[in-house]
């Protein structure tokens, strides 16, 4: 009897294991193809209109993670990681609303006139409206970043999301076109030390039944 066979962790499991880890064990590869599963199942997350908002800035080569250290601030995971993410949200998703109902259409989701009020409903929404592109491109593209988390751990990485680098300086370094807007980066690779349980708060803290009294 094979007694290495690893069993896969359920989602609950994957959830409560998931910890931010900041140290990471240098060197260390993610096989390209574990790595393209965890973007694969990132990419699954929910958009809205099925924009899919999100695009995956993956930074391996070492000299590029280097120049991403004084972006960060200092954080030296984004160098010892196996790989640092850079979620991007789409200013312009409503650009995607055609090839996504189109395909709708072809594949009999939908008929013409559904088809073509969703891109009417997408586009009015869109247009002259930078605020709405601007929310549901942080908003759609936060969906994915978590999703990215949860499928790293139940492949056996870690993970750590980052809000604190200079987004200016990140765009100029990695040429980010202007449809794209940086929401977050993600280390991910092997912890060279566990990460502390966080405290979190009750139940009783965080919810509020059917309305504010």
């Amino acid at each position: 009897m094979n007694t290495n066979v690893k069993q896969a962790m359920t989602a609950e499991e994957v959830m409560e294991a998931r910890h931010s880890v900041r140290k990471y064990q240098p060197g260390t590869a993610i096989p390209r193809q574990e790595l393209n599963e965890i973007l694969r199942l990132a990419a699954t997350a929910p958009s809205s209109w099925n924009l899919q908002h999100w695009r995956f800035l993956v930074v391996t080569d070492a000299a590029k993670k280097e120049r991403l250290l004084s972006i960060a601030y200092g954080q030296r995971q984004v160098v010892d990681s196996s790989a640092t993410i850079i979620v991007l949200g789409d200013l312009e998703a409503d650009k995607s609303a055609r090839p996504v109902y189109d395909h709708a259409l072809e594949k009999g989701y939908v008929n013409e006139q559904v088809r073509d009020t969703m891109i009417q409903q997408i586009e009015g929404a869109y247009r002259g409206n930078p605020q709405i592109a601007r929310d549901e491109a942080i908003l759609n593209g936060s969906l994915a970043a978590m999703q990215l988390m949860l499928a790293a751990k139940a492949k056996g990485y870690d993970t750590c999301p980052m809000g604190g680098f200079d987004r200016d300086a990140l765009i100029r370094e990695l040429n980010i076109p202007k449809r794209y807007i940086p929401v977050m980066m993600i280390t991910v690779g092997k912890a060279a030390a566990p990460a502390y349980p966080t405290m979190r708060f009750p139940l009783e803290q965080l919810v509020i039944e059917n309305s504010f009294e």
